[in-house]
């Protein structure tokens, strides 16, 4: 199975053109991401899923999740509306010409998609590989099933991403919050990257040695603010956290998707359509 981020991959076409919100130029961009990862992994890995992002049970838990990147755009001069409506009307169009699993989920995230199909696939399936394709380094945590791996290539970057101590990796990530997602690390309060006049209390490498030496007994080695703060941001970033009915709701969409036997002739229509020359003669590639 080929996993992919498509937020990652829609975000990254649209900075590849220089934060150009240009439909047809974005519409390129994202397509022929999917198909070159689509020809590099399909003979190893197989079906291709393209999981999408929805509004995140996570905002309900946590008011203050990637509220920093909305008052960033904010104040950008990207017209960010155009931008994302581009991204929802290619979503669409790969849902309804391409044989591919596109899944969007009420109150689940792309993560939780991802996370929630490896555990699936690795726990409980046949073990199969899985690639991700995503730079989000939130999935080295699923690194520790042995047959998924993750990469990130684009027409200028080709990576693969690793860490030897995938559950370290998710500890520490918890420790030390994620600035992008807007969690701060267990000594900041939850407002920190939404409050102009407030700042990351420094978290040192000697607590979190500390803390990881203890890691089955964090109550009785951190404050009682460092734990309730180390348990917000388990809950956000630790993908085991998923709440049973997100994860139901994605395994019944997965397992009932069904992918019209036509869906391989309109691919072609589709790129003639839309005027995608560059793409049209290697339509087969997306197959």
């Amino acid at each position: 199975m080929i996993i992919l981020d498509y937020s990652a991959i829609a975000m990254a076409a649209f900075f590849a053109r220089g934060s150009s919100a240009e439909e047809g130029m974005l519409r390129h961009f994202i397509l022929n991401s999917i198909r070159m990862h689509n020809v590099k992994h399909r003979e190893k890995y197989g079906k291709m899923v393209i999981a999408c992002d929805s509004h995140s049970w996570r905002k309900e838990y946590y008011p203050q999740y990637k509220a920093n990147r909305k008052k960033g755009r904010d104040t950008s001069d990207v017209d960010w509306n155009s931008v994302f409506d581009t991204f929802s009307k290619v979503k669409k169009e790969l849902k309804e010409n391409f044989p591919y699993y596109v899944l969007n989920i009420d109150n689940a995230e792309a993560d939780d998609i991802i996370a929630t199909l490896i555990k699936d696939t690795q726990e409980f399936g046949q073990h199969e590989p899985v690639m991700i394709i995503s730079s989000d380094k939130d999935f080295i945590q699923l690194h520790k099933y042995k047959n998924v791996e993750q990469c990130y290539w684009t027409p200028i970057t080709k990576k693969y991403i690793a860490h030897e101590n995938p559950n370290q990796y998710l500890y520490e990530h918890i420790f030390r919050g994620d600035s992008g997602d807007g969690v701060p690390n267990v000594l900041s309060d939850d407002d920190t990257f939404v409050s102009d006049d407030k700042r990351q209390t420094p978290l040192s490498k000697k607590k979190i040695k500390l803390w990881l030496e203890n890691i089955n007994d964090l109550e009785s080695v951190m404050k009682e603010v460092e734990y309730r703060n180390y348990q917000r941001n388990k809950k956000v970033i630790d993908l085991d956290s998923i709440p049973n009915e997100i994860t139901e709701s994605i395994l019944t969409e997965y397992k009932n998707y069904k992918i019209s036997k036509l869906q391989n002739s309109k691919v072609l229509n589709y790129l003639v359509t839309n005027r995608l020359s560059n793409l049209i003669e290697c339509a087969q590639e997306f197959l």
